[in-house]
């Protein structure tokens, strides 16, 4: 492994590890369990995970991570050491560790994510836009003065670039992206059938069951939960056509940032996107017919990255090797608790 780098990324539901040579090596859910009695961590990860909506009332379930940004600063550096000790264990060599970070990140905001991650015993950080790391894992030569745009529909956000010689163009961040339509898709089935349901049932009904195309899928899933009407636990058959209004309204947000994104590049950029279409990356990139939607209203081909999940992940792994030929996708986020350089076009906080 080249000087024992890694890739992080940092997202709102999963914490994903990678090196270049090997891909995904780690892969958990960003959360965590606290006994409020002792005030002690129990457990991260899917350990974590399988507490939701069953825990009692003196254990907290903390999702650390919003939006791609740092809201639990205990907690974070709770589940990034246990991690990053868990892929780097038998080394003697403190790696050095590439973070992928949302597009629109503020000084402060970049601060965090960089002591979190030196705290785990990194001996070197830097930060790489989203967009950026997505476009590398999914394989596109980025380096090239050809336009390409990449849209990443994470967990908490969704990432929108136009790219071209390794750096970003024109960018916007929204807070719309899968745990999002979670949320919208509960709270719809609580309006509208009386019926209140968990986050993980949610989830479910839009891996299942939802889709953006009218007419293009027709699913049904059963659900469980408590009516309103009776207090009681009860349950309701739903249809794919019973969810198009909630995933709707939020794919058209998305819509909307990329229009804005796409009206404000330049036309030979323009031109270069018209050709070469859009790249969905991320796990919201596979809400079904949410590909087709976007082509249909931006009037632009729109394709799914061959393992979407992964893609940024990866492509953080790789910006490391490629830090010299890469420009705008790499900021400099001083933070006061370390000597910050640039170095080959990357943003270097060094222990």
């Amino acid at each position: 492994m080249k000087q024992y780098d890694i890739g992080l990324d940092l997202g709102t539901t999963s914490i994903i590890i990678a090196t270049e040579e090997q891909g995904v090596v780690f892969h958990q859910p960003s959360i965590g369990a606290v006994d409020t009695r002792s005030n002690t961590v129990l457990a991260v990860g899917e350990e974590a995970l399988r507490m939701v909506g069953r825990a009692p009332s003196y254990i907290d379930l903390i999702r650390p991570l919003r939006d791609g940004i740092i809201q639990d600063h205990r907690m974070t550096n709770e589940l990034i050491v246990r991690f990053i000790n868990e892929v780097c264990r038998s080394r003697l060599i403190k790696p050095r560790v590439a973070v992928c970070v949302p597009a629109g990140i503020t000084g402060i905001e970049a601060d965090a994510v960089v002591e979190a991650v030196m705290s785990a015993g990194a001996r070197q950080v830097f930060l790489v836009d989203e967009p950026v790391a997505a476009a590398l894992g999914a394989g596109l030569d980025i380096r090239k003065p050809m336009g390409c745009m990449v849209i990443d529909i994470g967990g908490g956000s969704t990432d929108i670039a136009v790219i071209s010689m390794g750096g970003r163009v024109r960018a916007a961040s929204l807070p719309v992206a899968g745990n999002a339509f979670d949320n919208c898709i509960a709270q719809y089935v609580q309006e509208k059938f009386n019926l209140a349901i968990g986050p993980l049932t949610a989830e479910a009904l839009k891996k299942q069951v939802a889709c953006c195309s009218i007419s293009e899928f027709e699913g049904v899933m059963e659900v469980r939960g408590h009516s309103w009407e009776t207090n009681l636990p009860a349950r309701r058959l739903i249809y794919t056509r019973d969810l198009y209004e909630p995933v709707r309204e939020l794919a058209a947000r998305i819509v909307a940032a990329a229009h804005n994104v796409l009206e404000s590049t330049p036309p030979e950029l323009a031109a270069d996107v018209s050709k070469t279409g859009i790249l969905l990356t991320g796990g919201g990139s596979m809400l079904r017919g949410l590909a087709g939607y976007l082509a249909g209203e931006l009037h632009v081909d729109v394709a799914i990255a061959p393992d979407p999940l992964n893609c940024v992940a990866r492509g953080t792994a790789a910006s490391l090797s490629l830090g010299k030929y890469l420009t705008a996708g790499f900021r400099d986020a001083t933070p006061k608790v370390w000597h910050s350089r640039l170095q080959n076009g990357l943003t270097s906080f060094s222990g």
